[in-house]
């Protein structure tokens, strides 16, 4: 029988000293310590900052966040008016980043692929464009090209009154149902005519019912044509026989769908020329717009360079593999290499994303109210609740941020190579 001490030597029992002269207890001791240290200073310093507010008569509260903003927000996706409370306004400021978070991380990746694909293209013409827009989107500032995109928009495009007369010289695209001018972009406006209307969240905004509906609806037919999908696989490795799944995976997806929206009434309202401006329709400002071009392809290029460098980095032999199986280049792009490569893409993409979501902040130059430019910006200057100001705006974007992380590590965890 063996024992985990020497024979015949006596048990020490435990002092003090042996904190700090014991290796079994000196690096816990250190990090308590510290850890110890650094509450007492958080601990002071939060005294200090409170005790010094209450000398000034600037008691922390959030009871700012009642009072009428008394200001104007032009790009909004929820009902607000400059009576309602600044919570509301940073609530519209809220949704306004999230808005461009998610279209700017949509674009960004779409185009990020492409670019990152075409750069190691054979084409010497095709891989010298791609290599010349990463090094130029890549290396200016992107407030600058925010403010670019935000000039060409202005200047170039035409004035709502060139859509008028017999002889305009603006037309509309899309069989007359979108309307791009300097103002801004307008588009259908989806409508339903037995609407289930609105719920509303807390008295703060309401979520539109009809919405809620269609989303339930499609995710519902995505779980069951995945589920239809995966028994065809199974078939698949019991018989070696495929069933053709693909019309009744399409049915699953959109037949619902289809059906709700038929009950729901939906059509469409197209925006109208009405006196010296359009009316109806989604309207979406120019800010709004530049903004969201601007830094999908400023995170674009870096998106590019991920993507290059995980195609890369998966083995040669990979392609040459499909290449002897008969599958041609785009397949063999798509079914092979970017499948393995997802696992070094995604670390760093997530990085890309973030950024894009925080460097949305600069949307004050140019116009855009976002989280940034109401609570950190007028609700700050007015109420003079710079503390919690500043407070709640870096909760909202840690949120976010967090938020995002977690999203993208579950994904990167379901198409991570399992090891055996």
């Amino acid at each position: 029988m063996t024992t985990n001490t020497v024979a015949g030597a006596p048990a020490t029992s435990f002092r003090i000293g042996m904190l700090l002269n014991d290796s079994r207890y000196r690096s816990t001791t250190i990090q308590v310590v510290v850890l110890c240290g650094l509450m007492l200073f958080f601990a002071w310093l939060i005294n200090n900052t409170l005790n010094n507010l209450a000398t000034l008569g600037k008691g922390v509260s959030l009871s700012f966040l009642g009072i009428p903003a008394s200001y104007d927000i032009n790009q909004r996706l929820i009902e607000y008016t400059s009576q309602s409370s600044h919570l509301r306004a940073s609530i519209v400021g809220l949704l306004n980043t999230l808005l461009v978070a998610v279209l700017g991380c949509a674009l960004a990746t779409v185009l990020g692929v492409m670019i990152g694909i075409l750069r190691l293209s054979r084409n010497w013409v095709v891989s010298r464009l791609m290599a010349f827009y990463v090094e130029l989107f890549r290396n200016v500032p992107v407030l600058l090209w925010i403010v670019f995109f935000m000039a060409i928009l202005i200047e170039s495009l035409p004035r709502p009154t060139a859509f008028r007369g017999d002889n305009p010289e603006a037309s509309m695209l899309l069989w007359d149902s979108v309307a791009i001018t300097n103002r801004g972009w307008y588009v259908p406006e989806p409508l339903f005519t037995r609407s289930l209307g609105d719920l509303s969240v807390g008295g703060i905004f309401e979520i539109s019912v009809d919405l809620v509906a269609l989303l339930v609806v499609l995710v519902g037919g995505i779980v069951a044509a995945r589920m239809v999908s995966r028994r065809a696989q199974q078939i698949q490795e019991d018989t070696g026989v495929r069933p053709a799944t693909w019309h009744v995976r399409i049915l699953l997806i959109t037949g619902p769908t289809l059906a709700l929206l038929f009950a729901l009434g939906f059509h469409l309202g197209f925006p109208e020329l009405k006196g010296f401006n359009f009316k109806n329709g989604i309207y979406m400002r120019n800010s709004l717009i530049a903004l969201w071009l601007a830094l999908s392809c400023y995170t674009a290029a870096f998106i590019a360079e991920i993507v290059r460098a995980g195609i890369q980095a998966v083995s040669k032999g990979q392609t040459e593999a499909a290449y002897s199986l008969g599958l041609r280049p785009r397949l063999t792009m798509g079914l092979v290499i970017l499948p393995q490569a997802l696992r070094i893409i995604i670390p760093p993409l997530i990085s890309q994303f973030l950024n894009l979501t925080k460097n949305s902040s600069l949307a004050i130059s140019i116009g855009y109210m976002d989280v940034t430019g109401t609570l950190g910006g007028i609700t700050l200057n007015q109420t003079g609740r710079e503390l919690e100001c500043i407070l709640l705006l870096m909760i909202v974007y840690l949120t976010i941020s967090l938020s995002v992380s977690s999203l993208m590590n579950w994904y990167n965890a379901k198409v991570k190579i399992k090891e055996r």
